[in-house]
């Protein structure tokens, strides 16, 4: 591997949360933000099969009674809407286990040489068996796209960081509510852990 190529046999694409209950809610932004997302990760997607890449979907797999789910005393909430003092806890996670909403998107609709990597935290590698399937493997850089950029994308890329994985984000396959969050990670955090690219530019460094 160099800067410039990715080993399709050393190599992995993380899809992480592009589910149905965060991507497909039924309002107007939310719709607006992730279809150019949408469309960069088709691309990852197909390229990585072509190349014989390795296919991982980090997935939201929490009990419907909220019982897996973090329950932290924090002062906002994710959207950083602050809590009253005294809030009660949300009962309901955002994306429940065995639900339409706990499902991959149709675009990237997974196969069954994919993973699935069940989760309960931010990190796809807490508590998950991700980092034993890419050792298994022998695969050392994780390409990671999805949302939030940062929330859940990051915690991912920090562990991976921590556990020597190369890492490759891709910009235009991220996404978050917050785009000022989403440009301070792409502009000053990742690249100190990482290679920041778009989708055309992951395309080019398989194909290459």
């Amino acid at each position: 591997m160099t800067s410039k190529r990715l080993d399709p046999a050393r190599t992995a694409l993380l899809f992480f949360d592009m589910l149905n209950g965060h991507v497909k809610k039924n309002d107007p932004a939310t719709k607006a933000r992730y279809a150019p997302v949408i469309a960069a990760a088709v691309r990852l997607l197909e390229a990585a099969r072509r190349a014989g890449v390795v296919v991982m979907h980090a997935a939201a797999d929490h009990r419907p009674d909220n019982a897996t789910s973090a329950h932290l005393v924090t002062d906002t909430d994710n959207r950083v809407r602050p809590l009253a003092p005294g809030a009660p806890r949300e009962r309901k996670p955002v994306v429940a286990a065995g639900t339409w909403e706990a499902q991959v998107i149709d675009e990237l609709k997974a196969q069954p040489q994919d993973y699935m990597i069940p989760k309960f935290r931010w990190s796809a590698f807490h508590q998950t068996y991700l980092d034993l399937a890419l050792r298994n493997r022998n695969i050392d850089t994780l390409v990671i796209a999805g949302g939030s950029t940062d929330v859940g994308v990051a915690s991912t890329a920090y562990a991976a960081r921590d556990m020597d994985y190369n890492l490759v984000i891709v910009s235009d396959a991220c996404t978050s509510p917050e785009e000022d969050n989403h440009r301070q990670f792409m502009k000053r955090i990742f690249p100190r852990m990482a290679r920041v690219r778009t989708a055309a530019q992951v395309l080019g460094m398989l194909a290459g």
